[in-house]
């Protein structure tokens, strides 16, 4: 029986980092809520804006919440309004603490493992043909020069009885090798046949000078 590992909480240190960057002590368990509270508003709220990533940081006076997206411009809004807007919801979640948020573009969507979920939750909902959703993915990724993708789609797709799950993999993508830079996300699309889960692996090559017996970059 094989063991499923999360391909990036298992690079940490190699070549991922944590999401939030912060040392709690004692209040660690109210900060590790405030986080989810933050990640799950701005989820919610912005569902539209192909959010990838949110990164949080924490230092005595000061939290810094980086919003890697897609789509700046559905967060910012006319004029700032958005980003006024985000700041003010999140610094209500934590109880006045001073909020700084940062608005990151990102530049090649189609090969972010999030936002490839995203789109393909997206399409199901809207009662797209999974299959047809898994290949338009497959092929905007494959032009956007990685070197492997694979999708995986889990439930009751085109409404049948029994969940099953199917798969689809262009190029490679070697989980089981640290150094190997592999994007991971897992995104669940809510149908009316129920709940579709849409996992997305991306290869995007091998962390350079990589020494096998420290597990870190040789300098």
């Amino acid at each position: 029986m094989g063991q499923k590992v999360n391909p990036t909480s298992w690079r940490i240190k190699i070549n991922e980092t944590w999401k939030s960057r912060w040392f709690g002590g004692a209040k660690y368990a109210e900060m590790l809520h405030e986080d989810l509270a933050i990640r799950k508003y701005i989820m919610t709220e912005y569902k539209s804006a192909a959010i990838s990533r949110v990164e949080i940081d924490r230092d005595a006076n000061k939290i810094t919440v980086a919003i890697k997206t897609a789509r700046p411009g559905v967060i910012i809004g006319k004029g700032g309004a958005g980003a006024s807007k985000i700041k003010e919801g999140i610094e209500k979640l934590l109880r006045g603490s001073k909020v700084k948020i940062n608005i990151e573009e990102i530049r090649n969507p189609d090969a972010d493992a999030n936002v490839v979920a995203q789109n393909i939750a997206n399409q199901l909902e809207k009662r797209m043909p999974y299959r047809r959703a898994m290949k338009q993915a497959i092929e905007k990724a494959g032009q956007s020069n990685v070197k492997g993708i694979k999708v995986q789609i889990s439930g009751r797709l085109n409404g049948a009885e029994i969940a099953r799950s199917e798969k689809a993999i262009s190029g490679l993508v070697p989980l089981s090798t640290l150094k190997s830079q592999i994007d991971y996300a897992y995104v669940p699309a809510q149908t009316t046949f129920g709940v579709i889960g849409i996992k997305v692996w991306i290869y995007k090559g091998d962390t350079q000078k990589f020494d096998m017996h420290t597990g870190y970059e040789s300098k």
